[in-house]
């Protein structure tokens, strides 16, 4: 009797270590599950961007303007979002007196070196008198895979941000965002809401 209870103890001791340390196993696979999805998720979203002096000696020479100028544009964008993760280097044209449209291409280069060409177009409206040619150069923040860029970017375009001759508005669909730099000849006066298509390939129609 006495030797049946003692057995039974052990035994019941047993299970109770058993389940102590199949716990203490299942914790750890949990924290270490844990530590590895936070460090994928970590190096999915890390995205290398450019700093701040790169962007404004790549824009200067594509403006031909001085550094001092160029910095001034680039110090605002900087301070709101940071730096990019890409840039576009093009030009376009386009005009409104109400109804309007914009073309451009140019070239997408990303952050690790990636460059494809890319064309983009989209109606204006107005009130944006006059036409306009102009060189522009595009910063991109969190963009990861250059196929997210090819999209409608809707926002607001004018005369909203001027400083030394370059004039600035936002786009933004998602978490990507771009701010255009735009420099060259033609008024442009109020603003006019419209969009942007990203594309690959040129398009004639704007919409």
């Amino acid at each position: 009797m006495l030797l049946s209870n003692m057995r039974e103890k052990r035994s019941q001791k047993g299970r109770i270590n058993f389940f102590h340390l199949a716990s203490i196993f299942g914790l750890l696979v949990i924290l270490l599950l844990s530590v590895i999805n936070k460090s994928s998720a970590q190096q999915v979203n890390q995205v290398e961007t450019l700093t701040e002096s790169e962007v404004v000696k790549i824009a200067s020479r594509w403006f031909g303007m001085s550094s001092e100028s160029v910095a001034e544009v680039i110090d605002v964008i900087f301070n709101k979002h940071g730096g990019p993760s890409a840039y576009i280097r093009g030009e376009e044209a386009g005009g409104a007196f109400v109804l309007g449209a914009r073309y451009g291409r140019g070239e997408l280069v990303m952050s690790d070196g990636h460059t494809e060409p890319v064309y983009w177009r989209g109606p204006t409206i107005g009130p944006d008198y006059g036409g306009n040619a102009a060189k522009t150069f595009t910063l991109i923040y969190n963009l990861q895979n250059p196929d997210d860029l090819f999209r409608r970017y809707p926002g607001v375009d004018g005369s909203a941000f001027f400083i030394a001759g370059l004039a600035v508005n936002f786009q933004e669909r998602g978490e990507v965002i771009l701010a255009p730099i735009r420099a060259g000849v033609g008024g442009r006066l109020g603003v006019n809401v419209g969009y942007l298509k990203y594309s690959r390939e040129p398009g004639k129609i704007p919409f």
